[in-house]
């Protein structure tokens, strides 16, 4: 059994891994890699990837693998949400951070994976990953923040072999923008996706958010997806094959 906790991309990123052995390799690699996106993606950094592409100092043609494909992802929700998801407003530097947490989170625990662990939870602020089952026969137990009560939580999600995402405005206020008119997104508290990995639930819930109202029905229609959506209102809006409590 593992355990550890670092600092990464402006938030507490936590393992939780059960398997017999040593993986402590495995887990710096993981970390590793973490590091290494905030470095190359973080928008706060000058120097990194992002805000070199985005002042113009590289060519398309001069990045990596890993820019491209989160650029791709970006176009691809953005596309889904009708424009409500973007990663490049009118005005504003260009910010795919709505896809690189999840994204990068997700290709962490596949690390893991590869590395033969097999029942862990990945914990980035709050976005899971769970592998296997923490003790035989019961799954991981993933709790909901509520979005007006900080030390609640509004729901516990049951998870093996998955994803849990959630976005809200209660840790860095109205930061979600409605990509179709720039504005903060209204009409929604709280949008929690669950699906089979990180990458698609966290973007979806960012899309789901950004669409407001719109993105209740938007949300439920996706493949794969089971969602927890609380609206302005306080109503709660749930999925029925939901596995929650």
């Amino acid at each position: 059994m593992t355990t550890h906790v670092e600092q990464v991309m402006g938030l507490p990123v936590s393992l939780d891994l059960r398997d017999d052995g040593d993986f402590s390799a495995a887990v710096t690699d993981a970390f590793g890699w973490l590091h290494d996106v905030d470095a190359r993606f973080s928008t706060y950094k000058v120097d990194s990837e992002v805000s070199r592409y985005d002042r113009g100092e590289l060519a398309a043609g001069d990045l990596s693998g890993d820019l491209d494909e989160v650029l791709d992802l970006c176009a691809y929700y953005e596309h889904l949400s009708g424009g409500a998801f973007s990663a490049r407003l009118p005005g504003r530097a260009l910010d795919p951070s709505a896809v690189v947490k999840g994204w990068a989170v997700q290709r962490a625990a596949d690390r893991l994976h590869a590395a033969g662990a097999r029942r862990f939870c990945l914990n980035a602020g709050g976005d899971v990953v769970t592998a296997g089952e923490p003790e035989p026969g019961r799954p991981w137990r993933v709790g909901v923040r509520h979005p007006e009560l900080p030390q609640s939580v509004c729901a516990v999600v049951n998870s093996r072999n998955g994803a849990v995402a959630t976005s809200a405005a209660y840790e860095r206020g109205q930061h979600i923008l409605d990509g179709r008119t720039g504005q903060p997104a209204t009409g929604l508290l709280s949008v929690t996706i669950v699906a089979e990995d990180l990458t698609n639930a966290d973007a979806l819930a960012t899309a789901a958010f950004a669409l407001g109202e719109e993105g209740i029905a938007w949300a439920a229609q996706q493949p794969g997806c089971e969602v927890l959506i609380i609206d302005a209102a306080r109503r709660v809006h749930r999925s029925p094959g939901l596995d929650a409590a």
